[in-house]
C-alpha cells in the first residue's frame, strides 16, 4: 500500500508485476463473497488498486495505449499520444463519448482488470456494504481516477458505473455520510460522472435534489468542505448548463438561495467556492425561460 503511493515509476512496476493485479482482485472477491468487506486486508488490497489506477490513463505504455484505443476516431496528429487527451477540442471530447472501447476481455490479466466491469462492479459493492471510511473512500477515489480524462476509457466506465451497474443509488448514499473525505470523494466522482453529456438526466434524476440537500446555507469554513462545496456547484453546473428541465429540478428543490449565499462570501479563504457558486449562477441565468420563475 505504501509502494503504490511512490510516484509514476512505482506505480508503472507493481502494474507490470505479473499477477500482483489479479491476486488483490482475487482477495477482494474472497471477502465480499463470504460477507466479509470490513476486514483490514481488503482496504488496503482497495488503497492499492486505488492507487494504481490513478493517471492510468496517461500512464499506459503507448504501444498498449494504441491497442485499447483502436477503434477510436482519427484526430489531428497533435492528438495521438495517450498523454493528450486533457487538451483536446470540445468537439473531440463530444465524438469520443460516443467512441466504444474494444469488447471487454471475459477473463481480464494485470492492468486490463483495472477498468474491467468486473473491478467496477467490486468498487460498487464495497462502497455499498462496507461500513469502513476508508474503503468507502479508496473505492470512490479509484472509480473517480478512472472517470477522471476524456477519452474513451473514462467515458466507458462512466457509462459502466451509471447505465450497467446502476451505481448511483450507492454514491448518493456516500453525499450523507459524516466523514468528510468520503463525503469530498463522493461528490469528486459525481462531478467526473457529470461531465458525460448522455448520462446527464441519469445524474440529475438521480442525485441532483441530494446534491442540492447537502450543499451548506453558506460557505463553510474548512479548507476539505470548502473544496466538497466548489464540486457540488460545477457538478449542478454540468447537469444544469444544457438542460433548463435540471435547472428547474434545482431551482423546485430549494437550491437557489444556498448558491446565492455561497457566492456572496467574497472572502479569499473561500474563494473556490464562492467562484463556483457564480459561475452556476451565471449559467443558470442563461435559461431565460425562467427568469421569471427566479425573481419569484
Amino acid at each position: 500500500r505504501n509502494m503504490s503511493s511512490a510516484g509514476p515509476e512505482g506505480r508503472k512496476k507493481m502494474r507490470e508485476c505479473e499477477g500482483l493485479i489479479d491476486s488483490l482482485v482475487y482477495y477482494i472477491q474472497g471477502a465480499i463473497a463470504d460477507h466479509e468487506p470490513n476486514d483490514k486486508a481488503t482496504e488496503n488490497c482497495v488503497c492499492i488498486l486505488h492507487n494504481l489506477s490513478y493517471q492510468l490513463e496517461i500512464e499506459l505504455p503507448e504501444s498498449y495505449a494504441q491497442s485499447i484505443y483502436m477503434q477510436r476516431r482519427n484526430t489531428s496528429n497533435n492528438d495521438k499520444t495517450p498523454g493528450c487527451f486533457g487538451t483536446r477540442s470540445r468537439k473531440v471530447k463530444e465524438k469520443q463519448q460516443d467512441t466504444p472501447l474494444p469488447e471487454e476481455k471475459s477473463n481480464p490479466k494485470g492492468v486490463e482488470s483495472l477498468w474491467h466491469s468486473t473491478l467496477i462492479r467490486i468498487y460498487l459493492s464495497l462502497i455499498a456494504k462496507s461500513t469502513r471510511n476508508y474503503t468507502q473512500e479508496a473505492s470512490l477515489g479509484a472509480l473517480q481516477n478512472l472517470t477522471a480524462g476524456t477519452g474513451p476509457m473514462p467515458f466507458a466506465v462512466a457509462r459502466t458505473v451509471v447505465q450497467k451497474a446502476n451505481g448511483l443509488p450507492g454514491i448518493r448514499a456516500m453525499l450523507h455520510v459524516s466523514h468528510p473525505a468520503v463525503k469530498k470523494t463522493a461528490v469528486s466522482l459525481l462531478r467526473n460522472l457529470s461531465r458525460n453529456t448522455s448520462l446527464q438526466n441519469d445524474i440529475a434524476r438521480e442525485v441532483l435534489p441530494d446534491l442540492v440537500s447537502v450543499l451548506p446555507e453558506c460557505v463553510p469554513g474548512c479548507d476539505v468542505a470548502c473544496e466538497t462545496t466548489a464540486s457540488i456547484c460545477y457538478t449542478l453546473f454540468n447537469l444544469t448548463q444544457s438542460s433548463s428541465h435540471n435547472a428547474r429540478l434545482l431551482l423546485s428543490s430549494h437550491g437557489l438561495p444556498k448558491v446565492i449565499a455561497i457566492s456572496m462570501n467574497d472572502s479569499n479563504m473561500f474563494s473556490k467556492a464562492s467562484r463556483a457558486a457564480s459561475v452556476l449562477l451565471y449559467s443558470l441565468w442563461s435559461h431565460t425561460d425562467l427568469h421569471s420563475a427566479y425573481k419569484k
